[in-house]
């Protein structure tokens, strides 16, 4: 009660914080009479200035307000728009590191252009994030007037672009990308054998767009890079054959953790089935022997009982092809993983591919944190800024809007059964449409957004559906669904990104409309000032009809994926509405709500087609969306205590391979990897404290001749008076020393140097595939120890520990032999070309996955292609000639072919 009434007298800590940003913003206006009055050259050349004022020792925060007069003025001149004060103080909170939370259609892609400019300016780079590739397009050309004017530099990184054209966008001062090509491009950076083929510099700020989507929703899945491993397609079509004849009494179901288990005599039929089929080893099921029939035994059952068809996936030209749980599209030409993608294929009968082995991954959380500076915006952060804060050290500052909202949010009426209230949305939808207001309407699944397709029509109402589409389509059909009657059905936020303007969208008309005419010229103005005239006309009889009305089908897991639905109405001060309708038959009151009681008195109080409208329901409702809330933070959580563990090992890794590649010579690295294989070979064969007649000389011999390349007479020496295991330890060194030293003494030390580079990086590279693999494992069954009473996460930590030093031994003894063996060619040795690779974004509970790129490779066969023959899907990288002879080491060997026929390179005009 009491911080009530400090909170009405004081305000907020948020209202606080903000006020104290308005001394900067009166700073920022009190340029703008100087600023006007610059010509454009002027203008232009502020740039110039405010580099040498850095680098003469001012910061940025000195140079900030005028350096944000100045991009508000180029704003004015280049796109004819002017940042409000409030998308000052937005600017500033993006400076800051911060999250602006800004609410839909108050410009938050203008707000970025002032913190993307200020912290450009010392040449190191920024990094704008948005969550597809259109948007990143869209926005490095929209924005990219603006940079460009004031003579900075303007990259885009986009899917399937060759690797020259990748490291000349990082290079510019502003890049605007994807999170998973930039997440992506790092690992891959990381598997390269020079320091010329990688793309990425150092980090220094990123700007994140739709912040909660990129860095809460998407976080929960690690981004991982895999290769292609035996076939084993036989094995997972006996065991699916096995899965579809049990029943629901042979399982437990758990939707809430999308999982199945077999019950005691589930276990038994299942057993004597396997062994019919002569799969099982023994009669146990969990004896050791069978522990990889178990995993394709548990993938099957979630294939078969967990995954539906036309949910989570659906089946397209005798391919299985995901559906993203957060967009509802089509993720042509990804794979779930850890065969679960090749349990849905033995499911529904289609070609079954081989599984994937992981060679490199990470989490957003941690690919994230190593930037120095990191702001983000969005419409809908406050319910996530404990995470925020606790994951990325990100305050959430909710941004007033620029004019007062008038959106009104109606209760949430409540349903049934799903049939009634379809029928209710659906009459609800044809009165609103014909009294000419337009309607956006939110659903959870393409089956629900076809289940309500289908009472429109019958309805007899026009409507447009967005799901399973490519972005750019998407954002035209959006930006017009604020036109009279316009009844747009949009997937889990489909078209997030697009502004919605009442009355219609003048770009998006002009681009649909009139597409060949050209910007500039007279024909291209008239049209224009036409279609403005109608947009006006149209913008007041849809203001006067109520604004936009948001319709949500059903309530999200999440009470920001509503809150997102809901601020797509009442952009600008504008009038509209906003209303969910539920039913018990919901997903989310189906599993997170309350039952019994409440479940039994709603089906027997409700009749058909009655509605409820109460606050006690809602506030049910939100209980259960906390519940979820909560279950997806714990899994992220989980996600990042897991990966922090890999993540020091990744650092290792990774930094030994940068100084590998950096280094001119290594033979100091060798040398020391030599000595100390000598000293484990001897420590083994001769233990501390025992008499040499105790000591293994078999065992010393075998070891020197295969790791060392050397047969020094070892007998002669233990049989010598006095011998000490440290007298054999330097006569080892020596003979292994010599025997190296006679190897390269004809080689140039160029040679040398560079076998010696080759031999490490892919013995680090070979090991460290195999260590993920093994941590793979250990993560699925670690929660096994929790029974012994040890907490999994220790165990865990413990454990992957133990690995990473037996790795480094591995590494360092492997090195030792190859190199102690090895026939030199006094040719310079070549590095070998980057692996077939698929890229995916794996999300362990739900199978989702939203990269595309043309990575991606199954026994050979490229799992996305440019259609054969067609025109190249990138124009021909600049400075390259039409000889494809001349194209070798200009072009990355896993890029498309510039020819256009749909290859990588390395298997077209690069084929060696």
């Amino acid at each position: 009660m009491f911080g009530g009434i400090a909170k009405a007298i004081f305000g907020s800590s948020n209202d606080r914080y903000v006020k104290s940003l308005d001394p900067i913003v009166r700073k920022i206006n009190a340029f703008e009479p100087t600023i006007s009055a610059l010509s454009d050259e002027d203008l232009a050349a502020q740039t110039v200035k405010f580099r040498e004022r850095l680098a003469a020792g001012d910061s940025l925060d000195s140079l900030l307000p005028e350096a944000f007069a100045t991009v508000r003025e180029a704003a004015k001149r280049v796109l004819g728009q002017r940042h409000y004060d409030v998308q000052m103080i937005g600017g500033i909170v993006l400076h800051r590191g911060e999250i602006a939370e800004m609410r839909t259609g108050e410009g938050k892609t203008l707000v970025a252009t002032l913190a993307t400019y200020l912290n450009a300016l010392p040449g190191k780079g920024v990094h704008v994030i948005t969550v597809n590739d259109y948007l990143a397009s869209r926005d490095a050309d929209w924005m990219g007037r603006v940079y460009r004017f004031l003579g900075l530099t303007v990259g885009v990184i986009v899917p399937n672009i060759m690797d020259h054209d990748r490291k000349a966008a990082y290079e510019a001062d502003i890049t605007y990308a994807t999170n998973n090509e930039l997440g992506f491009d790092y690992l891959r950076d990381n598997m390269k054998y020079e320091r010329a083929q990688m793309v990425q510099r150092p980090f220094n700020f990123a700007i994140v767009d739709e912040v909660d989507s990129i860095l809460i929703d998407e976080a929960r899945t690690p981004l991982i890079i895999s290769g292609p491993t035996d076939d084993k397609s036989e094995l997972y079509m006996l065991v699916d054959a096995i899965v579809k004849q049990i029943v629901p009494d042979d399982y437990e179901l758990d939707e809430k953790q999308r999982s199945v288990i077999l019950t005691e005599d589930g276990t038994e039929k299942v057993e004597r089935m396997l062994e019919a089929a002569g799969i099982l080893q023994g009669d146990n099921l969990y004896d050791f022997e069978n522990t990889q029939v178990v995993h394709h035994l548990n993938q099957a059952m979630r294939a078969n009982v967990v995954f539906r068809r036309d949910v989570d996936y659906l089946v397209k030209d005798g391919k299985v092809v995901i559906i993203d749980e957060f967009t509802g599209r089509m993720m042509d030409g990804r794979r779930w993983s850890d065969g679960l993608h090749q349990a849905v294929e033995a499911k529904e009968g289609v070609n079954i591919e081989p599984e994937n082995q992981t060679l490199a991954s990470i989490t957003f959380q941690n690919y994230f944190r190593m930037y120095p500076k990191l702001g983000g915006m969005t419409g809908t952060a406050a319910t996530e800024a404990g995470e925020f804060y606790q994951i990325y050290k990100m305050n959430v500052v909710t941004i007033p809007t620029n004019l007062p909202i008038r959106r009104q949010d109606d209760e949430d009426e409540f349903y049934k059964n799903i049939e009634d209230k379809f029928a209710a949305i659906a009459k609800g939808i044809r009165e609103k449409a014909d009294g000419g207001q337009p309607i956006l309407v939110g659903t959870v699944s393409i089956e629900k957004s076809e289940m309500l397709s289908e009472f429109l029509t019958r309805e007899g109402v026009e409507h447009k559906v967005l799901n399973a589409r490519f972005h750019e389509s998407e954002a035209h059909i959006v930006a017009q669904a604020g036109r009279m009657k316009a009844v747009t059905i949009a997937t889990n936020m489909a078209g997030r990104g697009t502004d919605i303007q009442l009355g219609g969208n003048l770009e998006f008309r002009m681009i649909d409309e009139h597409p060949d005419l050209e910007i500039g010229t007279p024909e291209f103005d008239a049209a224009a000032a036409r279609i403005k005239a109608e947009i006006a006309v149209e913008k007041e009889a849809v203001l006067a009809a109520g604004g936009l009305f948001v319709l949500g089908t059903e309530r999200h897991e999440s009470r920001r994926i509503d809150n997102q639905l809901r601020g797509r109405s009442g952009r600008q001060g504008d009038p509209g509405l906003s209303r969910f309708y539920l039913s018990l038959d919901d997903d989310l009151l189906r599993i997170f709500g309350p039952q019994t009681a409440f479940a039994r008195m709603m089906r027997s109080n409700l009749g058909d087609g009655e509605a409820i409208v109460s606050p006690w329901i809602s506030k049910a409702i939100q209980t259960a969306q906390k519940k979820v809330e909560a279950r997806n933070y714990d899994i992220r959580k989980q996600v990042v205590e897991y990966d922090d563990v890999m993540n020091d090992q990744r650092k290792v890794v990774y930094e030994q391979r940068s100084d590998i590649m950096d280094a001119d010579t290594l033979d100091d690295v060798v040398a020391d990897m030599r000595m100390e294989t000598v000293n484990a070979i001897v420590a083994d064969a001769c233990p501390p404290n025992s008499y040499p007649e105790q000591w293994k000389v078999e065992g010393l011999k075998e070891g020197a001749a295969n790791l060392l390349g050397v047969t020094p007479p070892i007998d002669e020496w233990v049989a010598e008076e006095g011998i000490e295991p440290e007298i054999i330890t330097e006569r080892l060194q020596e003979a292994a020393d010599a025997h190296i030293a006679a190897k390269v003494a004809d080689a140039s030390p160029e040679t040398w140097a560079g076998v010696q580079k080759n031999v490490l990086l892919q013995n680090l590279d070979h090991h460290w595939k195999e260590h993920l693999a093994t941590l793979d494992a250990l993560r699925q069954v670690i929660h096994l120890r929790s029974y012994a009473q040890k907490t999994p996460i220790n165990e865990y930590k413990s454990e992957a520990f133990s690995l990473f030093e037996r790795m480094l031994v591995l590494i360092r003894e492997d090195v030792t032999r190859v190199l102690a063996h090895a026939t030199l060619n006094f040719a310079p040795p070549e590095l070998p070309a980057m692996p077939d690779i698929f890229t995916t974004h794996f999300d362990p509970l739900t199978g989702g996955d939203d990269t595309r790129d043309y990575d991606g490779v199954a026994a050979g066969t490229i799992t996305s292609r440019i259609p054969p023959n067609a025109a190249p899907l990138f124009p021909m990288p600049e400075g390259l000639g039409a000889d494809p002879a001349e194209w070798g080491g200009q072009i990355s060997r896993n890029a498309p072919c510039p020819c256009g026929s749909g290859q990588k390179y390395k298997h077209c005009h690069g084929a060696l």
